[in-house]
């Protein structure tokens, strides 16, 4: 009899935990993945990037229709209207297809799927659903969940104060949607409510939207969903909230002290970030202590301090991205099967999914003049030919490279596709390419993509069509 059950027992299907899990079998592991959802995905495909993705695109879609941007292409409509539940249909059918996918994909694979939260009882034994399990490495891939704000509970079912799970299920346009963070989730659900309807304010508690992207990215985004109707309250902390009736009374007061005041908003939209899932793994049982963060820390091949025991995505550090998991998935379960698994968490692209989107990769501009000297190249959205054509004038294209080398270091991208735009900045830095290579490649035209090749020519200060 084999000492283990399983070789590898993946716990969360997440996109870090089922691409760990597909991996491992691929490269010849029995393997299992345990999830207590009653769907694979995790949050991403269920609750998470899927469904809000597909909810932008038909409020886009919606709303170029009614405000006039599709006459003036001269495509000309008579009669419309939303009709919610089809929309919302639509973005079920989104889920349902994707996490019956990965459904499909672990028995092509032939992972085994265990039903249920998974607790450690030892270092190599885990307790699913009331059965015990062994595998010789068990790795943690749990994800994150939404993070409180004191003072503000949240009641997807009542359907008032909601967090990104509640915003994605509304039934009926808010007249007054309030969304408490200005970060990525916060400004994507906002951009979906806002082109059907909603009213929406945004209370953020820094001085700015969107932490943690470039300076001139975040005061440019600002602008632009200003210019779009997004009403703003920055430097703004929220400190408690009454629902009533009809609606919830929000109590905002400024961040470095002041006199409070009353929002009344028809839905508050809570959105101030994640944070890891780590309750009722058990692991005090295997002596695996979090860090100050509440994260699981590992070393560079994702192994933790225990052995066998590995971990991946949103519960160890770095940025909260289904990418990165993924990416951190395919590493470990190659280092579990003794090949090398690594990932360049210095190249790891962080996309906004409003309109324009907003993309970057690599430093800022404020990190990168922290490590020395540097040049920046730009080039405007409105003068690429594109852009222009559809009517897309927001935006531009940002180059950071270092002023002695010319290695590039960032790239932050404000334009209608710029998520797809920022894989080119990507695959070039993983190569250390330097702005000068950008520039010297052919890019197809007429293409949105020919600004990164201008934005690459200004390093050296020469874009031609500017």
């Amino acid at each position: 009899m084999a000492e283990f059950d399983y070789d590898v027992l993946v716990i969360g299907a997440g996109p870090g935990g089922y691409v760990a899990a597909i991996r491992a079998a691929q490269l010849g592991l029995k393997t299992a993945c345990a999830e207590s959802r009653e769907t694979l995905g995790g949050t991403c495909l269920n609750v998470g990037c899927i469904p809000s993705k597909a909810l932008l695109h038909a409020s886009e879609l919606y709303e170029e229709a009614a405000n006039g941007a599709l006459a003036k292409l001269g495509v000309k409509i008579d009669k419309m209207s939303l009709d919610l539940d089809t929309m919302q249909g639509q973005r079920k059918d989104a889920v349902k297809g994707l996490t019956g996918g990965i459904e499909f994909l672990f028995k092509k694979n032939k992972v085994d799927w265990l039903k249920g939260l998974a607790t450690f009882t030892g270092a190599n034994t885990v307790e699913v659903a009331g059965k015990k399990v062994t595998a010789k490495n068990i790795v943690i891939a749990t994800g994150s969940s939404v993070t409180p704000l004191p003072g503000v509970a949240v009641d997807n079912a009542g359907g008032k104060i909601v967090d990104s799970t509640g915003a994605l299920e509304l039934d009926k346009v808010p007249g007054h949607l309030v969304v408490v963070g200005g970060g990525v989730i916060g400004l994507e659900l906002g951009s979906v409510w806002r082109r059907v309807g909603a009213k929406v304010t945004v209370v953020e508690y820094l001085d700015q939207i969107l932490p943690g992207m470039d300076g001139e990215v975040r005061k440019e985004a600002n602008k632009i969903f200003k210019k779009q109707g997004f009403e703003y309250k920055l430097g703004t902390k929220v400190t408690g909230a009454e629902v009533g009736k009809k609606g919830v009374t929000l109590t905002v007061e400024p961040a470095a002290g002041g006199a409070a005041e009353k929002i009344e908003a028809d839905v508050v939209l809570v959105s101030i970030g994640r944070r890891p899932n780590t309750e009722g793994l058990g692991l005090d049982k295997i002596g695996l202590e979090l860090n100050a963060r509440g994260q699981i820390e590992t070393d560079h091949d994702f192994a933790t301090k225990v052995p066998g025991v590995w971990a991946i995505g949103d519960v160890i550090p770095g940025p909260m991205l289904a990418h990165k998991a993924e990416d951190e998935g395919i590493a470990v379960a190659e280092n579990i099967a003794g090949l090398t698994g690594i990932v360049n968490h210095d190249v790891i692209p962080s996309v906004v999914y409003t309109k324009p989107e907003i993309a970057g990769v690599g430093l800022t501009e404020e990190a990168a003049k922290e490590k020395g000297a540097v040049k920046v190249g730009k080039f405007p959205m409105m003068a690429n030919s594109r852009a222009k054509t559809n009517h897309e004038p927001d935006g531009f294209v940002k180059v950071i490279a270092d002023a002695e080398t010319d290695k590039v270091l960032g790239v932050w991208i404000i334009a209608s596709v710029a998520g797809t735009m920022i894989a080119q900045a990507a695959q070039a830095m993983e190569f250390g390419a330097s702005s000068e290579d950008i520039a010297y490649t052919c890019h197809a035209h007429p293409t949105h993509s020919e600004a990164i090749k201008e934005a690459a020519m200004a390093v050296t200060g020469k874009p031609i069509h500017m």
